[in-house]
């Protein structure tokens, strides 16, 4: 194990490690799935971040819609940015993944198709699936997925 003296050390250290997923979120919420919200929100997944179908109980393959995710430091510094101004002081964790990670069957990290830069990615559907069992899938990533608790002082 490596011990680290300064965040630039730190960061030098993870420009040499494969890519990573990265989701920052209000301290003591979930890092993949939100309250649930009659109408926009079901099992936890947010209607907005997938495609799904008329009767609002399956989850549809898109690769250009899924659970959003930052893979550059810089990215991640801009969205951790917002979430904070838009929470009202809360500390924000971040979650985060690497590219090797075993995904459950049936998603992927693709990039985002309006990003040219490719640092900002979509956890997408690849294969039809009730909403229940694609929150069961990102439950499991949740469980996988490390944490920097109040993630301000490494992001600043």
């Amino acid at each position: 194990m490596e011990q680290f003296k300064t965040l630039d050390d730190l960061r030098e250290y993870a420009k040499g490690l494969k890519k990573f997923y990265a989701r920052p979120y209000i301290q003591g919420q979930h890092p993949t799935l939100y309250p649930n919200k009659e109408g926009t929100i079901v099992f936890g997944v947010r209607k907005a971040d997938y495609l799904f179908s008329s009767c609002g109980q399956w989850v549809l393959p898109a690769s250009n819609m899924g659970l959003s995710f930052s893979a550059h430091w810089q990215h991640l510094k801009g969205i951790y940015k917002m979430i904070q101004q838009r929470n009202g002081g809360k500390p924000v964790d971040v979650g985060w993944v690497f590219d090797e990670t075993n995904l459950p069957s049936g998603l992927e990290f693709k990039v985002d198709p309006q990003d040219k830069k490719m640092r900002h990615y979509l956890l997408t559907v690849t294969e039809t699936m009730h909403v229940s069992k694609l929150a069961e899938k990102l439950e499991w990533i949740a469980d996988h997925m490390a944490k920097i608790t109040d993630a301000a002082k490494v992001l600043k």
